[in-house]
């Protein structure tokens, strides 16, 4: 029986030690893991730090225009680090962009908007914020897009944060063949139905991003298109048309934006095309116009 008890308590002795190396074994193993998961983190940050974007040219801009905007991101990387970042709005109606506005006092936001400074002036700190941080992740936001990351800035910066990481996370993009502006090209003279065809480009990171064709009114009132957006331009009704002419003049301004190249409409002998989907009217003036514009962008 002595044996017995001696031979059991051994046993259970043994036990104990090998449960209690084992939880330490497990201690240190979660103890490694956190360890390894610090140091990856840590790694990743130290990496955005020393540069670890390839060189090139980064760009992104937002899908859909709200209140007649829409913003656009372009950065340029040297050496593995952002070294140029461009914030910038593009407006529905083409022409200058909203840093070239305010710029001329054209978006008094200071003004107007109750701002700390004007637009292209805290758009600058943001940028240089996002410089002198390298990672897009450190302009923390708060619930209205604002943030208290980067000193003196008022105006709404989640749509730069947003684009900078998206046009990272998107890789590098060749920029397009045009040079960046506004440019503005109209008809000499009205037709027997008093208005001039004209449009407006705008063209960021060497592409045109917006296009506007209208018709300018001899007497100075309501342009072409917005005629036909309150329904006094009854060209489906009165005209057979497929769409309105907004409608398909939109067509064709995306077209363009798709296409880059006035002389991808292919036009027919009638002014007319059959390489834009849904479009019935007379391109040629669109084509003519924007082929004009684009002369001051090479």
């Amino acid at each position: 029986m002595k044996k017995l008890s001696v031979i059991l308590m051994t046993t259970a002795l043994v036990i104990g030690l090998l449960a209690g190396c084992g939880a330490k074994s497990d201690d240190k193993a979660a103890t490694d893991n956190t360890t390894s998961t610090e140091q990856t983190t840590n790694d990743n940050d130290s990496a955005a730090k020393q540069g670890a974007y390839a060189d090139g040219t980064y760009y992104a801009e937002q899908p859909e225009f709200a209140e007649g905007w829409k913003y656009a991101v372009t950065l340029k990387v040297e050496g593995g680090k952002i070294t140029e970042a461009n914030w910038n709005g593009i407006n529905e109606a083409a022409g200058p962009d909203k840093k070239t506005l305010s710029k001329e006092g054209k978006y008094p936001m200071k003004e107007k908007g109750g701002a700390l400074a004007e637009w292209h002036e805290e758009a600058q700190k943001a940028e240089q914020f996002l410089i002198e941080k390298q990672d897009p992740k450190a302009i923390t936001t708060n619930a209205d897009g604002k943030s208290d990351a980067v000193s003196g800035v008022t105006i709404t910066v989640a749509p730069f944060a947003e684009l900078a990481e998206k046009a990272l996370a998107a890789g590098v993009v060749q920029p397009g063949p045009y040079k960046d502006g506004a440019y503005h090209a109209e008809e000499a003279d009205f037709d027997k139905t008093g208005f001039k065809f004209s449009v407006d480009l705008t063209v960021l990171n060497g592409n045109i991003v917006a296009a506007n064709w209208d018709g300018l009114s001899k007497d100075g009132g309501d342009t072409k298109k917005k005629l036909s957006q309150d329904g006094k331009y009854g060209m489906k009704e009165k005209g057979n048309a497929l769409a309105e002419w907004h409608e398909e003049a939109a067509a064709a301004e995306k077209f363009l934006i798709e296409k880059q190249d006035p002389s991808a409409f292919a036009l027919k002998d009638d002014g007319k095309s059959d390489a834009v989907s849904g479009v019935t009217i007379t391109v040629s003036p669109f084509v003519d116009l924007a082929t004009k514009a684009l002369e001051g962008a090479k």
